[in-house]
């Protein structure tokens, strides 16, 4: 097993934890398996300016639970590389958020998913560019519900409502159409092993219980509402289980995914992370053989 060492942009000091990250990367037709790679910032060092490609793009997919800050990388990279991202947990909130607006989920009842997947043509989704928040933000019937799907009840509801096979089928449909032309990156559950399973870059995002939940009750209070923190476990712990248990394509990490514990990871150290990952690796476009 090799060993790759990637110094932080940021100075001597600021992190002495090493941060073991096990990975199986795929570089143009060779695969490069079980490579050991340390982030450490044992040393000073000056931030890298990376030049990319922007002819030949690529599709980079990041999958891994709630909570570890996934968006907040896929929005950073596409920023930085100026891809597209799309927001595929945004869509099967959207969804859900229908669902519980026509009683069809909510209440402690269960998922009336005949109700539901009889209803799929009536909904259509798309996103718009925020001109505030630089963002794109999810229409559902061309209404702006980006902030309606970030309650907690649509927390609740959401991994149940994803589950149903149908629901599935129309997201992913969407997504892959979104996402032909490469120079994208999306975020979700089953971006590297369904929707583009041979997206050039795979990446699979975890982070300690108890960050990932202080991470979404912070998320939470900014947006004005408030919950203990115990609940707020409990919702990720649940999300967890039915994210890994569900019968059409589970959270799982992809064979050639790189895995990121971003637990004691800043915003900036995994960005620098992952473009260095790219500049190293040379990643090239590869043809999609999906339907």
């Amino acid at each position: 097993m090799s060993t790759v060492y990637f110094a932080s942009p940021f100075g001597k000091g600021r992190y002495r934890q090493k941060y073991e990250i096990y990975a199986q990367l795929l570089s143009h037709a060779t695969a490069i398996a079980g490579v050991h790679c340390f982030l450490r910032s044992a040393y000073p060092c000056t931030k890298k300016i990376y030049t990319f490609n922007t002819v030949q793009k690529i599709t980079i997919a990041i999958d891994g639970y709630s909570s570890c800050g996934k968006s907040t990388l896929a929005k950073a990279l596409a920023h930085k590389l100026h891809y597209n991202y799309i927001d595929t947990g945004a869509m099967y909130r959207a969804v859900t958020l229908y669902a519980i607006r026509h009683n069809w989920a909510g209440a402690g009842k269960a998922v009336n998913s005949v109700a539901l997947i009889n209803a799929l043509t009536q909904i259509e989704l798309h996103f718009e560019l925020n001109a505030h928040t630089h963002h794109s933000d999810i229409f559902l019937n061309n209404e702006n519900v980006e902030h309606e799907i970030r309650t907690m009840q649509v927390s609740d509801w959401v991994s149940r409502v994803s589950a149903i096979k149908e629901v599935r089928e129309k997201m992913v449909n969407l997504q892959r159409k979104l996402g032909r032309g490469k120079g994208v990156v999306l975020d979700g559950r089953d971006i590297g092993t369904h929707v583009f399973p041979n997206a050039e870059l795979k990446l699979f995002m975890t982070a300690d219980p108890d960050v990932r939940a202080r991470r979404r009750l912070d998320e939470y209070s900014s947006k004005g509402q408030y919950f203990t923190l115990e609940e707020v476990k409990k919702n990720l712990q649940q999300r967890d289980h039915e994210d890994i248990n569900r019968k059409e394509s589970p959270l799982i990490k992809a064979e050639d995914a790189v895995v990121l514990d971003n637990s004691e990871l800043s915003r900036e150290d995994q960005l620098e992370f992952v473009l260095k990952l790219i500049n190293d690796l040379h990643l090239v476009a590869k043809k999609d053989t999906i339907g």
